[in-house]
């Protein structure tokens, strides 16, 4: 037996000597943050430096998650009542991320950069207020039968020293207890061993490898890889594998850590999904697929999606979004501003549905824009009151000193231009306005104005600038004769005035005040006046007045005949 001892041990050094790492020690993950204690009261977190807010995030089974702010704090606390009811037994998974104090100087001065899309002056006024690193902790924790597992219990390890194989490959407890001296074993020359090799507190003799051709076994298990260069240039961090935490409720997991820099570049927790991460022979990248067919392909089967989150560890304003897709559409969600979808695509959209081209400009159903915004087909503006709906091949719009003009067609395009807008939110509403491609302007439902302006109630324009009021018999009704006296007592009541508007005082007029005209002449609000009421009046006293000259006139035609 203690020839079969020296052996195993010699091999275990040749073994370490080939393999430059470092097994039996378990290097503790680095806390950059604080500390984390998880007891049957529930989780508390010590932290270790000043910060203007504490972000906790926890992720854990059954697609369980949960973040939650704290003011700024040195300790937080959180009972498994807080985050749900009932929590599903495994193991769970926390991230906490310090959000750093920023003056109102610096906060201004990372405004103004990020603007002016200067990333290189962000990094100058990072580094220079202390923000560079980022503060954050991560770490698991376990329920078993819905409590929590004490952070604080330690698992006892195997004493060190030769041990023999019992039945099913199980160490001997008697060996166990034996407090045998375990001898180091150095060579100086290279070492080849023509076999399979167990290292660990609980290997055994006759140990069953498998394919295995090296195996650890005890129940901390790290590789650390120590780089000892000291010259100036050289590469000296150093690195470890780690398999699971050591600590009472810790994670199962795998892990590459930087034991240098104190960080954790990569982890894979337990019962990750097969194909979790597929690098296939030409460098793409497949998540939860073996068979990526592009650089990078997402699988699942309900709605890939990709979380862009800036948190506000770096002294900006926390914002988060989501780009995903599903058989409904493709969307981009505004998480923080609630979840809102302010861009979808449905499946099904034809090819340029939104083109932009290399010039900048825009093209809707065109890949081909020719302004700034070029819609090909009917383009229809909705809202509560009114639709604009234009229906040419084509309809260009540009800006000319701050004013909108819309322009008709070019060759090749309908001869006939027509902008119309509707009085409801429909393409068979009444037309409130058509203008066509005379610059002729139609009102109330005329769609094809022969004057310049043309109303439906058969007010017009003319092309010689003379305005005509709508007087036909089919549009009135209540139709009499006006009394002569009336219309002399209104005579007497309208009283001319010189004015200018107020929006032009050089500008200056001959008229009537609305509120002070008589009620025969005036308006329902009194804010306007008809010039054809106060004609209508001075037609009638003019008739009154020109038959009593005519009636004066006989009568001194016949006394001249008498002389």
């Amino acid at each position: 037996h203690v020839r079969s001892r020296v052996l195993l041990s010699l091999s275990v050094a040749m073994l370490l000597v080939i393999v430059p790492m470092t097994v039996f020690a378990a290097t503790q993950s680095p806390e950059p943050v604080g500390r984390m204690t998880a007891n049957a009261a529930g989780l508390s977190f010590q932290i270790g430096s000043d910060n203007e807010s504490v972000t906790l995030t926890i992720s854990g089974p059954n697609n369980f998650q949960y973040s939650h702010q704290f003011a700024s704090a040195r300790s937080i606390s959180l009972r498994l009542r807080d985050i749900g009811a009932t929590l599903p037994d495994g193991i769970y998974t926390y991230e906490v991320r310090l959000a750093p104090r920023v003056s109102d100087g610096v906060r201004a001065q990372l405004t103004t950069a990020r603007e002016k899309g200067d990333d290189a002056a962000l990094d100058r006024i990072r580094d220079a207020a202390g923000m560079k690193e980022v503060a954050s902790q991560s770490g698991a924790f376990s329920i078993v039968n819905g409590s929590l597992v004490s952070s604080d219990a330690t698992e006892p390890s195997a004493p060190k020293g030769p041990k023999s194989a019992s039945s099913n490959g199980a160490s001997s407890q008697a060996v166990h207890n034996q407090p045998v001296k375990a001898l180091d074993v150095v060579t100086a020359d290279d070492i080849i061993v023509q076999g399979s090799a167990c290292i660990g507190l609980d290997c055994v003799n006759n140990e069953s490898f498998g394919f295995d051709t090296i195996r650890l076994k005890e129940n901390n298990t790290r590789i650390k890889f120590d780089d000892t260069s000291t010259s100036t240039g050289f590469p000296n961090h150093d690195w470890q594998l780690t398999a699971n935490d050591s600590a009472s409720g810790g994670a199962n997991k795998f892990s590459v850590e930087d034991i240098t820099a104190a960080t954790v570049p990569m982890t894979i927790t337990g019962s990750a999904p097969t194909n979790s991460i597929f690098v296939d022979s030409t460098g793409r990248l497949g998540l939860r697929t073996a068979t990526p067919v592009l650089d990078i392909h997402v699988a699942t089967s309900n709605t890939p999606a990709m979380r862009l989150e800036q948190n506000n560890s770096g002294g900006f304003t926390a914002q988060t979004w989501d780009v995903a897709g599903n058989e409904a559409n493709f969307f981009v969600r505004d998480v923080t501003g609630g979840s809102r979808l302010p861009f979808r695509i449905r499946p099904g959209a034809p090819t340029s549905s939104i083109d932009i081209a290399a010039s900048g400009k825009v093209g809707v159903g065109t890949a081909s824009p020719s302004e700034v915004l070029t819609v090909i087909g009917a383009v229809k503006v909705s809202g509560t009151t009114s639709t604009v709906t234009a229906n040419t091949a084509s309809l260009d719009y540009l800006t000319d000193g701050g004013r909108l003009v819309v322009f008709g067609p070019s060759a090749g395009t309908p001869a006939t231009f027509q902008m119309v807008l509707k009085s409801s939110d429909s393409t068979t509403g009444t037309t409130a306005l058509a203008i066509d491609s005379s610059a002729r302007l139609g009102l109330g439902g005329v769609t094809s104005p022969s004057s310049p302006i043309q109303h439906q109630n058969g007010a017009t324009l003319s092309a010689g600038g003379v305005w005509t009021n709508a007087s036909s018999r089919s549009l009135k009704q209540d139709i009499r004769d006006l009394d002569t006296n009336e219309a002399l007592d209104a005579l007497k009541e309208i009283k001319p005035v010189t004015y200018s508007y107020k929006i032009d005082p050089t500008e200056h007029h001959v008229g009537f005040i609305a509120e002070d005209v008589p009620n025969l002449v005036a308006t329902k609000d009194r804010k306007g006046l008809s010039a054809m009421d106060v004609v209508a009046v001075l037609t009638s006293v003019v008739k009154e007045q020109q038959k009593t000259i005519d009636e004066l006139k006989s009568r001194l035609d016949q006394i001249e005949k008498k002389q």
